[in-house]
C-alpha cells in the first residue's frame, strides 16, 4: 500500500508537523509514502515524488508547508480530475491524506464521488470554520500571533486618546475575532455572525470616555467587509481619533505552537490508521470534546460551522 499527502488552499501552521508525522508514522507501518507538491495543481501536473525521512528532518518547527499549496481552478473541470486520478494510479497510491479547509474538502468530495479515491481530510485552516470540529490545525498559532500584535497595539493605545481598530482574518467566520477580543480585553468586537449594535455601543463608550476612558481597542473580522464603516463610526459617533491596523497574512505564518504540533501529530495518526483499515475512507478527522472522531465527507461539506453560543454571549457582554 502506498500513501500520499498534499496541502491545499491557504497554508496553516501545523501542516509541516503533520507532514513529518505522516512520513514517520507510515514508515513504522511499513507503508511507502509520497508527497504531492503544489496541492491539487500538483495532483493534476503529476508533481508526485516518493518521500523519505531526510525530506522531513528538521521541519517540525517551520510554518507553512514544505510541499507547498495552491488553489486550483482547473480541478473544477472533469478532464483534469480524471488526469489527477490517473496520476495517483500510476504511482500505486491507494490512500491520500489531505490537509486543507472547506474549499479543499468540497473538491475532494466531488473527486471521490467520481473516482475510486480513498482519502482522509485533516482540517487545516486558521479560519477554524470546518463543520463538526472544534479545532483546526493552525488556529492556536494564529491566535498567538494576533495576541502578540494586540498586546503591542494596546501598549501604544494606552499612550494616546485614540481608538485602534484591528482587522483579523477568518474568511466568513468570526472565530479569530471573538477569541482575540476576549483574550485581549477589547472594548468592541464586530463579526459576521452578530448584528453590529452601533447605537448602543457608541452610547456606552461615550459615557465611559466622559468618566475617564482614554482609548478603545476594537477587533473586526474581515468577513464583515465593514472595516471602513467601523472606522468612520469610531471617529464620528464615538468621537475618538482612530487608527486602523490590518494584520493580514502574518496570521498565517510563524513557527507552530506546542499545541498545534501536538494536534498535528494526533490528527495524522488517526488519518493514517483509518486509511490502513481500507474500510470506507473519504472521511474528515474532527476534534470534539477532547476526542478525535471521523465524519463522513458529505456531512462536513453539507453543513455550516457555527460559533459556540458562549462566544456569542461574550460579545453580548460588550454591548
Amino acid at each position: 500500500m502506498a500513501l500520499a499527502i498534499l496541502s491545499s488552499g491557504g497554508d496553516a501552521p501545523g501542516m509541516n508537523p503533520a507532514i513529518k508525522k505522516f512520513v514517520d508514522y507510515a514508515y513504522k507501518k511499513n507503508q511507502k509514502t509520497y508527497f504531492i507538491y503544489d496541492g491539487l495543481e500538483g495532483l493534476i501536473d503529476n508533481t508526485i515524488k516518493e518521500a523519505t525521512h531526510s525530506d522531513v528532518a528538521g521541519i517540525v518547527h517551520e510554518g507553512g508547508t514544505i510541499i507547498r499549496s495552491s488553489r486550483s481552478k482547473r480541478f473544477f473541470e472533469y478532464e483534469y480530475r480524471q488526469q489527477a486520478y490517473q496520476n495517483l494510479q500510476s504511482h500505486g497510491i491507494t490512500g491520500l491524506v489531505v490537509l486543507g479547509g472547506d474549499g479543499t474538502f468540497r473538491a475532494m468530495e466531488r473527486f471521490s464521488s467520481e473516482f475510486d479515491v480513498n482519502f482522509v481530510g485533516i482540517p487545516s485552516t486558521i479560519d477554524n470554520d470546518i463543520y463538526g470540529t472544534e479545532y483546526c490545525l493552525g488556529v492556536d498559532t494564529a491566535l498567538n500571533v494576533i495576541r502578540d500584535a494586540l498586546d503591542k497595539i494596546r501598549d501604544t493605545a494606552s499612550s494616546f486618546s485614540r481608538a485602534f481598530l484591528v482587522e483579523v482574518m477568518g474568511r466568513d467566520c468570526g472565530y479569530l475575532a471573538i477569541v482575540s477580543a476576549m483574550i485581549s480585553g477589547a472594548e468592541v468586537c464586530v463579526i459576521p455572525e452578530k448584528e453590529f449594535e452601533g447605537e448602543l455601543l457608541s452610547k456606552r463608550l461615550r459615557d465611559e470616555i466622559k468618566n475617564g476612558r482614554r482609548y478603545v481597542l476594537a477587533i473586526i473580522a474581515e468577513g464583515t467587509k465593514s472595516t471602513s464603516k467601523i472606522h468612520q463610526w469610531l471617529q464620528e459617533d464615538v468621537g475618538l481619533e482612530t487608527r486602523v491596523s490590518i494584520l493580514g497574512h502574518i496570521q498565517r505564518g510563524g513557527s507552530p505552537t506546542v499545541y498545534d504540533r501536538l494536534m498535528a501529530f494526533d490528527f495524522t495518526i488517526v488519518a493514517v490508521d483509518h486509511l490502513l483499515k481500507k474500510d470506507n475512507a473519504n472521511k474528515i478527522v474532527v476534534y470534539q470534546k477532547g476526542e478525535f472522531k471521523l465524519l463522513e465527507i458529505q456531512e462536513v461539506v453539507s453543513n455550516k460551522y457555527l460559533l459556540p453560543q458562549h462566544y456569542l454571549n461574550a460579545i453580548n457582554l460588550l454591548d
